[in-house]
């Protein structure tokens, strides 16, 4: 299982929200590139990095920083964001970036994502936001009556490479992940879920291990990194760690 460190793009800088909100951030580092480097020399295998702003605009705002910070790796990295056409998805992938990451896209223009997963195949993730377990959008502003499940079903055997799972309300806040939902999401689908939302200990860690087997094949850590109540090398470690 994979330990993925968040770096959350706003306004250039590197920050972590509370349960999705815009005017509740933390400011974590003014030189994301750096943070990057940071968590790849710390031994993370990818890293998933979000444009804030990007997704709130529903275009990319912060997209000559990630190509930046993909030209200063080695590791892959996944990026969401303000991602809604074929142009931007293709801009990205022919820039360095390994995977995108289609949320908002996937409800409004399912299209979409059955094109980009034809010309990209495993090159497209699937972002499942949910609040109080339904489907939420735009940036976590607006959530639809459809649940997880309902929406992974749509895109079984399509050519998607993941999904990241991630319980909005629970996201920064340090409470834990939302276990139940997330294996009942992995139970129900064939594709590999990322957990995400919510990490805080290293317990955190060890029960998700359980889930491997359920199709849980990483997860996404975002404070409880930069806070330092968990440590990326030894998550790692853990996260390797037989049965």
């Amino acid at each position: 299982m994979m330990v993925i460190p968040a770096v959350d793009l706003k306004e250039g800088r590197c920050v972590r929200l509370s349960q999705g909100r815009m005017d509740q951030e933390t400011v974590y580092s003014e030189d994301p590139i750096q943070m990057a480097k940071y968590w790849e020399s710390k031994g993370a295998e990818r890293l998933h990095v979000v444009d804030l702003n990007g997704a709130v605009m529903g275009k990319p705002f912060h997209r000559s920083l990630i190509e930046e910070i993909t030209r200063s790796l080695h590791i892959p990295i996944e990026v969401g964001g303000g991602i809604r056409n074929l142009e931007t998805i293709e801009g990205y992938l022919s820039s360095g970036v390994r995977w995108v990451v289609l949320g908002t896209a996937a409800f409004r223009n399912r299209q979409l994502i059955e094109e980009a997963c034809q010309r990209f195949p495993e090159r497209v993730i699937l972002g499942i936001d949910a609040k109080g377990g339904k489907v939420a959008i735009q940036g976590w502003n607006e959530v639809v009556s459809m649940e997880p499940m309902d929406l992974a079903n749509q895109f079984e055997g399509g050519g998607i490479s993941a999904i990241i799972y991630t319980d909005v309300e629970r996201d920064g806040m340090g409470t834990g992940l939302n276990w139940e939902e997330t294996k009942d999401l992995a139970r129900s689908t064939l594709i590999p879920v990322i957990a995400s939302g919510g990490v805080s200990r290293m317990e955190d860690i060890k029960h998700l291990r359980a889930l491997e087997a359920d199709g849980v094949v990483g997860v996404i850590v975002g404070r409880a990194l930069y806070t330092g109540s968990l440590d990326l090398e030894e998550a790692i470690r853990i996260s390797k760690m037989s049965q």
